[in-house]
């Protein structure tokens, strides 16, 4: 079996939910999308994103092919156990075992949700944008189950120190919630320094949702593991995903 390497949320999973965080190496892409590209949108090759999602799907011994969505920064959450692939959506759901929910990123950050019954999860795609549009509000509500019962992981995104943003980004926040000013630092630029982990955290915690893991890992700061679209333009996209496992035979 292939064994690329990828990192395992730190969380109290239950049992059954798997979850995984695919790394950059590994692959077949050549550079700027060197080497485990997933994303198929981004000027790779064909062939080679292919591959590289077949690896993905044997060292992690997918039950099923990852519902690959067409992110667009909005607030859509896709119902894998309702409606047909592919879908216009920055997150997805399953109640249903073999299923897998993936999103892509390369600075974005994703999140991992689980119910602590082992009944559901769900992924979602949050950059600035999803986060102010509401993308992690509308997930905790398709989900279906209390935000106390919840889990949430948080992978690796642009870390504050790299991601700088115009005023505007802040007042977008700020608009919704005046606690938003913590997680914006000025710099010499006159512009923010804005810490989407911090973000997160915050809409989080307005659900209810309480167990929160993860977050820190910059995309931006690890170029030997990490793709990172704000840090050389043309990239490729890496892969959070978390689905429930198929009970085993006998």
């Amino acid at each position: 079996m292939s064994l690329l390497p990828y990192l395992v949320p730190d969380w109290p999973a239950p049992a059954g939910v798997r979850a995984a965080f695919m790394l950059r190496t590994g692959g077949v892409s050549l550079p700027p999308y060197d080497s485990l590209n997933v994303g198929a949108h981004v000027g790779d090759r064909p062939e080679a994103v292919a591959e590289n999602r077949r690896r993905m799907r044997r060292a992690l011994e997918l039950p099923a092919e990852p519902a690959w969505l067409e992110q667009i920064h909005g607030r859509e959450v896709a119902d894998l156990d309702r409606a047909a692939l592919p879908q216009r959506a920055d997150a997805s759901l399953t109640r249903a075992a073999g299923r897998v929910c993936v999103v892509q990123v390369a600075d974005c950050l994703p999140v991992l949700l689980a119910a602590r019954s082992g009944a559901a999860v769900a992924a979602a795609h949050c950059g600035w944008r999803g986060l102010a549009n509401g993308v992690l509000e509308a997930t905790v509500s398709a989900l279906g189950v209390p935000a106390g019962e919840l889990h949430a992981w948080l992978g690796p995104a642009i870390g504050p120190g790299a991601f700088e943003v115009g005023p505007e980004v802040r007042a977008a926040f700020l608009l919704q919630d005046a606690r938003a000013e913590s997680a914006f630092a000025g710099n010499s630029q006159g512009r923010w320094q804005c810490d989407l982990f911090e973000l997160a955290r915050q809409r989080l915690a307005r659900l209810g949702v309480t167990a929160v893991f993860g977050g820190g890992l910059c995309t931006h700061a690890d170029p030997e593991r990490f793709f990172s679209y704000r840090r050389d333009g043309r990239s490729g996209r890496m892969a959070a995903l978390i689905w429930l496992e198929k009970p085993r035979p006998g």
